[in-house]
């Protein structure tokens, strides 16, 4: 079979080469096939045809719509799987060899007719605009002060476009809690941004379904700083990404105790 490369070779000897007889010979081809290529210009790739039709009977199309019902009930279901069942269901009927035949049958209809896939939108970050918070729980890795344990959280605070950040030391996730580790944060940046945003903590969130509806107290405290409250949802950490993926950071941080006795200060 004839290459691509091999077409490119003979065309460059062919402008370099006594005649064509030479030039095939050197490009690894036959003078009537060589002549065919320096007459079409094309390359081997051009001239192939996609082939839409199968080449052997589908193993699966008795079953497929069982196949189909099992998808749609369990998404998370894995070809493997759903091939060792119809296996004990249908025995000697599948050999092991078409499992790869059903792996891309489904990867086809997931992309053709599957359910489809949640849409991410990438974010703009402006300077000022966004600051987001959240509490973490650091008893998990057994700081200890003084040989006794320190069950604590910390109130972490950070600016979505610098990563800018500030800590709180706190024992529960109150308003309390939040309203000091804002407002020191607020005071150690030594500004304002626009916007504030939170997980649906039950603290600042007083209506679970309202996207406006906060605590008296909590929009008490944005109001005085002129803040813009914000809050994710329901089960989408990855909005409140940029503090969550900074908490990790911290947990390892904090194993050290001269930033704890820092937090302390």
């Amino acid at each position: 079979m004839v290459t691509d490369a091999q077409v490119r070779r003979l065309k460059r000897l062919s402008k370099t080469e006594q005649n064509q007889e030479v030039a095939a010979a050197k490009s690894g081809m036959d003078t009537k096939t060589a002549r065919k290529y320096l007459g079409s210009g094309q390359l081997p790739s051009d001239s192939k045809i996609d082939r839409n039709w199968r080449t052997r009977p589908d193993p699966f199309a008795a079953v497929w719509e069982e196949i189909r019902g099992l998808v749609d009930a369990n998404p998370g279901l894995e070809a493997k799987t759903i091939f060792e069942s119809l296996q004990r269901q249908h025995p000697g009927q599948y050999a092991e060899g078409q499992l790869r035949t059903l792996q891309r049958r489904l990867k086809h209809w997931r992309g053709m007719e599957g359910p489809g896939k949640e849409v991410f939108f990438s974010q703009k970050h402006v300077p000022g605009r966004l600051s987001q918070s959240d509490f973490t729980h650091m008893t998990s890795l057994g700081i200890t002060m003084g040989g006794q344990r320190f069950p604590h959280l910390l109130y972490h605070f950070v600016l979505s476009y610098s990563n800018w950040e500030a800590a709180s030391i706190c024992y529960s996730e109150s308003f309390e809690s939040l309203s000091d580790g804002l407002q020191n944060a607020l005071w150690e940046l030594g500004g304002v941004p626009v916007q504030h945003q939170t997980d649906r903590m039950s603290t600042a969130v007083n209506n679970m379904s309202d996207e406006r509806e906060f605590t008296a107290r909590y929009e008490a405290l944005l109001g005085y700083y002129r803040l813009e409250g914000r809050k994710i949802q329901t089960g989408k950490a990855n909005e409140n990404g940029d503090v969550e993926q900074r908490q990790q950071f911290w947990a390892f941080a904090c194993l050290s105790t001269s930033l704890l006795r820092s937090l302390f200060l």
